[in-house]
C-alpha cells in the first residue's frame, strides 16, 4: 500500500487529472458543439476569447501542476517501486503527462495561435474555423480521455 507523502502525492495526482478531465469533457460534451453552431466569425471570436482567457494562473495551476504532480509520481514511483499499484502509477503518470499535456502543446496549442492569428469575420477566419473546430475537439477528446484515465489509474493504485 502506498503511504506517507507519496500517498498524498498520489491523492493530489488523482485530483489534477480529474480537474483537468472536467473541463476537457466541458468542452468535448457543450462547449465546442455551442460555438460550432455559431456564425463563423462569432465562433472565432469566441474561441479567440477563450484562449486569451485560459492561461490564468487558477487553469494554469491545475493543468501544469498537475503534469508537474505526474512526473514526480512516475519519478518517485521508479525510485520506490511499490509492490501494489506500481503499472498503474506509471500508465497514469505517463497517460496525463503524454496524453494530456503533450497533445495539449503538440496539437491544440498550436491550433488556438492559428486561430489568434486570423481576424473574425476574415474569409481566412471563416474557411479555417470548420476544420479548427473538429480537428481540436478530436484533439481534446484524446486529452479528456488520458486525464480521465489517469485519475482512474491512480484510484486504482491507491485501492
Amino acid at each position: 500500500m502506498i503511504e506517507g507523502p507519496f500517498f498524498w502525492l498520489t491523492v493530489a495526482g488523482v485530483l489534477g487529472t480529474g480537474l483537468a478531465a472536467g473541463v476537457l469533457c466541458a468542452f468535448s460534451a457543450f462547449v465546442m458543439r455551442a460555438l460550432a453552431a455559431l456564425p463563423p466569425a462569432q465562433g472565432v471570436a469566441a474561441m479567440n476569447a477563450i484562449n486569451r482567457a485560459a492561461p490564468r494562473p487558477a487553469f494554469m495551476a491545475v493543468f501544469l501542476g498537475t503534469a508537474v504532480v505526474a512526473v514526480a509520481v512516475g519519478v518517485v514511483t521508479l525510485v520506490v517501486r511499490p509492490e501494489d499499484g506500481m503499472v498503474e502509477l506509471l500508465l497514469g503518470s505517463a497517460l496525463y503527462v503524454c496524453g494530456s499535456f503533450g497533445v495539449t502543446a503538440a496539437a491544440n496549442v498550436p491550433r488556438n495561435d492559428a486561430l489568434l492569428r486570423l481576424e473574425p469575420g476574415s474569409a481566412q477566419a471563416d474557411a479555417y474555423w470548420p476544420g479548427y473546430v473538429r480537428e481540436w475537439t478530436r484533439w481534446n477528446h484524446i486529452r479528456m480521455g488520458a486525464s480521465a484515465a489517469a485519475a482512474v489509474l491512480y484510484v486504482l493504485a491507491l485501492a
